[in-house]
C-alpha cells in the first residue's frame, strides 16, 4: 500500500538519492528516457550488481518505478516532475568556495 510522504520525508528521500554520484547519474539518465539496468550499468561503467543496488535504493526512496517489458524490467522516474526538479537543481546557483568543504565532510560524508 502506497502512502503520501510528508514534505520532510520527501526531501530527505530526494537528498539520500542525490547523496551518491552514481545515483545522480542514474536519475539524470532516466530523466532522458526509461532504461534497463544492464544498459544503465554499461552506460555508467559500473557492475550490474552495483547498479542493481543503486536502483533498489532509488526504488526504496520512491524516485523510480519498474515497468515489466517481456522478460526484462525497465526503470523510469516515478513522476515526470522529478525530471523537471532535477533540471531546476542543475541550474541552481550554489554558493560554495572551491577550497572549502562542509565542516562534517570527513565524519558525515557530505560534500
Amino acid at each position: 500500500m502506497l502512502t503520501v510522504a510528508s514534505d520532510i520525508d520527501v526531501l530527505a528521500r530526494f537528498g539520500r538519492a542525490l547523496a551518491d554520484p552514481i545515483r545522480c547519474r542514474v536519475l539524470l539518465a532516466l530523466r532522458e528516457a526509461p532504461a534497463y539496468p544492464a544498459d544503465l550499468a554499461d552506460a555508467l561503467g559500473v557492475s550490474r550488481t552495483r547498479m542493481s543496488n543503486h536502483l533498489a535504493c532509488l526504488r526504496d526512496c520512491g524516485l523510480v518505478v519498474t515497468a515489466p517489458d517481456g522478460r526484462r524490467t525497465r526503470y523510469e522516474l516515478a513522476d515526470e516532475r522529478l525530471g523537471h526538479a532535477l533540471g531546476h537543481l542543475l541550474t541552481a546557483v550554489v554558493a560554495v568556495e572551491s577550497d572549502k568543504t562542509c565542516p562534517d565532510a570527513a565524519d558525515q560524508g557530505c560534500c
